[in-house]
């Protein structure tokens, strides 16, 4: 895939265009999970926002949206898992007008694949008692050493 070196205009043309295609995604079927992933806004918010308040880097921010399009297709393709992890966390829950944060049990889900010659892992997250739904797309990354500059791995054991 390349570099993921850009520039502001590029930046918000990447953004632009994931946030219409997110807007089309409603859920995809996994066949490990057995059920539709559901696409809402918290994923998308994910992407943008480490926390509520901290956003992420530009360029972490760039390399996920321009990877969105895949996150779909990793999920739809999935019959395995290649990781789970379960912890205990406060999340924030609306109850009487107010957000309150509330300690939930959490799954993620872990399904990671090469499409088009990138190696993506695609994250499904669970709030026990809620439903599954897509929380993040990591591109599998690395710096080249001449340059210093952040590399996406093309999965060509060969060259990478």
């Amino acid at each position: 895939m390349g570099k993921f070196n850009f520039n502001e205009e590029e930046f918000k043309k990447a953004r632009d265009e994931a946030k219409r295609l997110y807007q089309l995604l409603d859920s995809v079927y996994c066949p490990y999970l057995k059920e539709k992933i559901l696409f809402n806004t918290k994923g998308f918010h994910h992407l943008k926002f480490k926390s509520d308040q901290q956003a992420r880097a530009h360029k972490d921010q760039y390399s996920r949206l321009k990877l969105l399009y895949l996150a779909p297709q990793v999920l739809s393709k999935s019959h395995t898992l290649q990781g789970i992890w379960r912890t205990r966390r406060l999340e924030p829950h609306k109850t009487s007008g107010k957000w309150k944060y509330i300690m939930k049990d959490i799954i993620f889900y872990e399904f990671i694949a090469v499409l088009e010659n990138v190696r993506i892992k695609v994250i499904v997250k669970e709030v026990f008692g809620g439903e599954r739904y897509f929380w993040s797309i990591i591109p599998y990354w690395g710096i080249d050493k001449l340059g210093s500059k952040r590399m996406l791995h093309a999965g060509n054991p060969d060259s990478d």
